[in-house]
């Protein structure tokens, strides 16, 4: 059978178990291999700013009178913050259910924001971002805030203009299809250095944890999802959920980054048939705030704290939890790891200390190869499947 002639899914799982037996049989040649991960990672995160850039700016630019998706921008906005808020109390639920203990022994690093406040603040700081340092740091709100204001702008430009700015765009899309097709090689690299350096032991000693997190992120994928879009489209979600799990939940699982993603996502969006002046402002706009995966891991792991310490919970700060943890998951930043150090905000709703829920972070620093990996497909396949859901409501 031809390699090349399988489609991209069956490719990128061949890498996937190809990685996974050389990182556990030849972990000797684990790093130079990891290089092709970490560089196909790079690459998508390189294009990622520019290509939002120039696709909303020339979505806008030349969409027609006629079209109006703003009232389903705001609605797939919308569901972004129910599906994060759905998920926190998901995780509050089968923390409530099934209480986790873990062993408090380690330190962490690092500088968590200490209010909510600080999060929001923070975002807000990034919408007023200069243009091209958001292009150059990869802030998503800047760049995308610049492509609606420019995009606007040069409604009133000559058609000419408008017309190359739809090719400049087009051409810098090929270039992401281009580097898609490398994602084979890539997740082969970034598989066969994870098995060779964290390998399975070191999530043993947290398997119970683990599986209480990637339970609720399931659940909230081929459940809690299912219900709210079947709700707004009227009809089964299944057939849509499956693939958008499959071509964009796959390749985020294994880059870990929901920023990287957002690639993956524009070129499945397209492929789906939604409005690309729906698409290409709700995908970059959901890699930072549809955070569902990232409010389940702070809800689970700030649960898990509170019944190491034995600390009571009363109904009212567990309310409390799934908001608080919903709008930090929504500053978490798109990149691996990025709602780890948001715990201890969400720790101090119960009076547990600094150091203490640092610790809980070194724990989720240790579990996070499976625990990141779930909650970015998680997150970014979500916001496919959210925009693809009300393009088509009833």
């Amino acid at each position: 059978m031809n390699f090349l002639k399988l489609g991209l899914v069956p490719q990128i799982l061949i890498g996937v178990v190809l990685g996974a037996l050389v990182g556990m049989f030849a972990p000797q040649v684990a790093e130079p291999l990891g290089l092709l991960g970490s560089l196909f990672v790079s690459m998508l995160k390189a294009v990622a700013p520019i290509l939002v850039l120039l696709l909303v700016m020339s979505a806008i630019a030349n969409r027609h009178e006629a079209e109006d998706d703003s009232q389903k921008t705001v609605m797939v906005v919308g569901l972004y913050f129910i599906g994060t808020l759905a998920a926190a109390s998901l995780g509050l639920l089968l923390s409530t259910l099934f209480p986790q203990t873990i062993a408090l022994t380690a330190a962490a690093e690092g500088a968590p924001p200490g209010q909510v406040g600080e999060v929001l603040a923070d975002v807000l700081f990034k919408l007023v971002d200069n243009p091209v340092n958001a292009v150059l740091t990869g802030n998503f709100l800047g760049c995308l805030v610049w492509a609606i204001l420019l995009g606007i702008s040069f409604r009133r430009a000559p058609a000419h203009f408008r017309e190359s700015l739809e090719t400049v765009a087009q051409g810098v899309a090929d270039i992401v299809r281009y580097i898609i097709r490398l994602a084979p090689i890539g997740i082969f690299g970034l598989v066969c250095f994870t098995v060779a350096t964290v390998g399975v032991e070191a999530l043993m000693g947290y398997a119970s944890l683990a599986g209480l997190l990637v339970a609720a992120m399931l659940i909230m994928a081929l459940v809690v999802n299912p219900i709210i879009t079947g709700l707004v489209m009227g009809r089964n979600p299944y057939p849509m959920v499956f693939t958008c799990l499959q071509e964009s939940g796959i390749t985020a699982f294994f880059t870990r980054s929901s920023a990287a993603n957002i690639p993956v996502n524009l070129a499945l969006a397209k492929r789906m048939g939604i409005s690309e002046e729906l698409y290409t402002v709700t995908i970059p706009v959901g890699a930072t705030v549809n955070m569902a995966g990232a409010a389940i891991t702070i809800t689970v792991l700030t649960l898990a704290a509170v019944h190491t310490l034995g600390v009571e919970v009363s109904l009212g700060v567990s309310l409390l939890l799934c908001i608080v943890s919903a709008l930090a998951a929504c500053g978490a930043s798109g990149v691996p790891s990025g709602s780890l150090l948001l715990i201890p905000l969400a720790c101090s709703l119960f009076g547990i200390g600094y150091d203490v829920a640092m610790q809980v972070v070194a724990v989720g620093f240790i579990i996070s190869v499976i625990q990141d990996s779930m909650e970015t497909a998680l997150n970014s396949s979500t916001d496919v499947v959210y925009t693809y859901a009300v393009d088509n409501h009833r």
